[in-house]
């Protein structure tokens, strides 16, 4: 199977999986949702493009699909930690709000990553389309 598409796989689901893993601890149950939950510990987002950049890198040196791979990256990132992340906390206070006011408004948003969820992802991404890589 074709190295490129099997490391943006076994890293993206793999920081699923991890989460998966990490709210069966903290509630000590599951529900179908929590399989597309978006947000918290490590960022899927990160380790998706940084899997997807580093295994490019390591198939095909400094082509011109690694320097579009890498600005993608890039641009994921930082709407991962940054307008997401923002956007989360107006919906946040937007919550807080309608409750206050007694409102009966169903409300849903996405909270977005820390700095750290990006970097926790970025890491098992990178790691990931190593091990690629080399079997």
């Amino acid at each position: 199977m074709n190295k490129i598409l099997l490391a943006v796989l076994f890293a993206g689901f793999g920081a699923q999986l991890v989460k998966l893993i990490a709210l069966w601890f903290k509630h000590k149950s599951l529900a179908w949702r929590d399989l597309f939950v978006t947000g918290g510990m490590p960022s899927s987002h990160s380790a998706f493009v940084v899997s997807l950049a580093t295994i490019i890198y390591l198939v095909e040196g400094t082509s011109t699909t690694f320097a579009i791979a890498l600005v993608f990256a890039m641009v994921i990132l930082r709407d991962a930690y940054g307008v997401r992340r923002t956007v989360g906390e107006e919906g946040l206070l937007l919550q807080q709000v309608i409750k206050k006011l007694k409102m009966k408004k169903d409300t849903h948003f996405a909270m977005g990553h820390t700095p750290l969820q990006v970097i926790a992802g970025s890491i098992i991404g990178f790691i990931v389309a190593g091990i690629v890589f080399l079997l």
